[in-house]
């Protein structure tokens, strides 16, 4: 998103954001989002870490939020699922409570909360597109039609196809990011090590995962 964020908003002080997993300790499962989401007609799936540990079978860490990826202008389908919640814009370390649309036109996530106990429940990343082509925040030249990069579990839960997530995580490889990449790696195929490895490539040349390819 290259537009700028609009003034206002509540800036997340450290000891606020130190308190958010305290807040997102009641947040839905996959499955739970599925239910909500069933039969919606706009593509989306599970992201991030989650997304990973659906492809794989096996979880292997703990997850302190839920996120799901959707097309930017198809998200009032989502919202219409989610009656009685509240919508809050995320951005740069700010929150917007309540969004209004001016809000969330310049902002790419939406955190779902629960108004009366003010957990957090889902997070939900309103991604660029163009119709039926899911393009890439980081690189808008990284362009694929939803239907090649939303994967299904058996109980049919979407879920975002893994070398997608893990070039999202190459951007910061935080410890959680360095054991997502060390778990899945192992369970790509040639292909997808392949595309991980070209678009890793592409955006961020000489990455350290390379080697690991």
């Amino acid at each position: 998103m290259g537009e700028q964020l609009p003034d206002g908003g509540h800036e997340l002080s450290p000891a606020e954001l130190d308190a958010l997993d305290a807040r997102w300790s009641s947040c839905w499962t996959p499955g739970q989002v599925a239910q909500r989401l069933a039969g919606l007609a706009t593509p989306w799936c599970v992201a991030a870490g989650w997304a990973l540990e659906l492809f794989r079978g096996t979880p292997t860490r703990a997850h302190g939020d839920i996120e799901i990826a959707i097309p930017s202008s198809r998200f009032a389908e989502v919202r219409d699922r989610l009656p009685g919640y509240a919508l809050d814009a995320v951005g740069s370390g700010r929150v917007w409570a309540d969004a209004t649309p001016d809000i969330l036109a310049v902002t790419h996530q939406t955190w779902v909360r629960d108004p009366v106990t003010g957990d957090y429940l889902l997070d939900v990343f309103r991604e660029p597109h163009d119709g039926d082509t899911w393009i890439c925040r980081h690189d808008e030249t990284i362009r694929f039609p939803y239907r090649d990069i939303i994967h299904r579990t058996r109980d049919d839960i979407p879920y975002l196809a893994p070398e997608l997530v893990l070039l999202f995580k190459a951007k910061h490889t935080r410890p959680k990011d360095q054991a997502d990449f060390a778990a899945t790696v192992p369970h790509l195929s040639e292909a997808q090590r392949a595309t991980l490895a070209e678009l890793l490539a592409r955006v961020y040349p000489g990455h350290a995962w390379l080697a690991g390819l």
